[in-house]
C-alpha cells in the first residue's frame, strides 16, 4: 500500500486524496512540518520548566519492514534484526523528545548513519554536548562526535551479568519515544516512496504525540 493509495480511502469529510497530499507534499520539501513539530517541541520542553535548547540527547535505530512501494535503491535488510526494510535513526532529548530522525536501508549500520544524523544534530541544537548511546555506536564514530562536533558520545554498554531482555541507563528514554511512534498505524511499517516523506510521517507522528501531552 502506497502513500497515495492509503489517501484515496481518507475519511469523507476531509478533502479530496490528491489535495492533502499535494500540501503534505508542500510542507515537506518547504521545511513546515519540521518547523511545525520543533516549535511545538520547544513549547513543551518550556511547559515542562526546561529551556528550549537541550544539552543531551540519546540515540537509537529501529528496524521496519518496508512496503512494495518502497524502492530498492532505499531498502535492505538489516542482518541483526532479520529485517527487509528501512531504519529509523533518531536522537531525543531527556524528555523523549525528537530532535532529529534520517531514514536509511536498514542494511546502513547505527555507525555510518550515526556520523550524518549527530551532524544535523549539532547543525540544528548548539547547546548539545553529550548524547548516550548504546554499543552499537562504538569505534571511530565516537572519535569524530568529539572531534569534530565536540558532543561527548557516551555508550553505556550492556553488562555481562544481565541475562535476558534489558534496558540499558538512557537508553528507555528514546525505546519510549518508538514505542509512542509505533501507535501510529502508517509506522507500523515503512510505505514511503522516499527517504525524506518517511521523515516527515514521523515527525507528524510526534507532532500528534506531544499535541495529546498538552492537554
Amino acid at each position: 500500500m502506497s502513500w497515495v493509495t492509503s489517501l484515496r480511502s481518507m475519511p469523507a469529510d476531509l478533502p479530496a486524496w490528491d489535495r492533502v497530499y499535494a500540501f503534505f507534499r508542500r510542507w515537506r520539501d518547504k521545511g513546515w512540518t519540521a518547523e511545525f513539530h520543533d516549535r511545538l517541541r520547544d513549547r513543551i520542553r518550556e511547559s515542562a520548566g526546561r529551556v528550549r535548547e537541550p544539552t543531551a540527547g540519546v540515540i537509537d535505530a529501529q528496524s521496519v519492514k518496508a512496503a512494495a512501494s518502497v524502492p530498492a535503491a532505499t531498502r535492505g535488510f538489516d542482518g541483526g534484526k532479520k529485517v527487509n526494510g528501512r531504519k529509523r535513526h533518531i536522537v531525543v532529548d531527556t524528555l523523549g523528545l525528537l530532535l532529529t530522525v534520517v531514514v536509511t536501508a536498514a542494511s546502513v549500520t547505527d555507525r555510518d548513519a550515526g556520523q550524518t544524523l549527530l551532524a544535523r544534530l549539532r547543525e540544528r541544537h548548539w547547546r548539545i554536548t553529550l548524547v548516550w548511546a548504546d554499543g552499537g555506536y562504538t569505534g571511530q564514530l565516537v572519535a569524530f562526535a568529539h572531534n569534530v562536533l565536540r558532543i561527548a558520545l557516551t555508550v553505556v554498554k550492556r553488562s555481562d551479568n544481565n541475562i535476558g531482555f534489558v534496558v540499558l541507563p538512557k537508553k528507555w528514554l528514546v525505546e519510549r519515544t518508538f514505542a509512542r511512534l509505533m501507535r501510529s498505524r502508517r509506522l507500523a511499517r515503512d510505505y514511503e516512496t522516499r527517504t525524506d516523506s518517511a521523515a516527515a510521517m514521523i515527525r507528524w507522528s510526534m507532532s500528534m504525540v506531544m499535541s495529546l501531552a498538552r492537554r
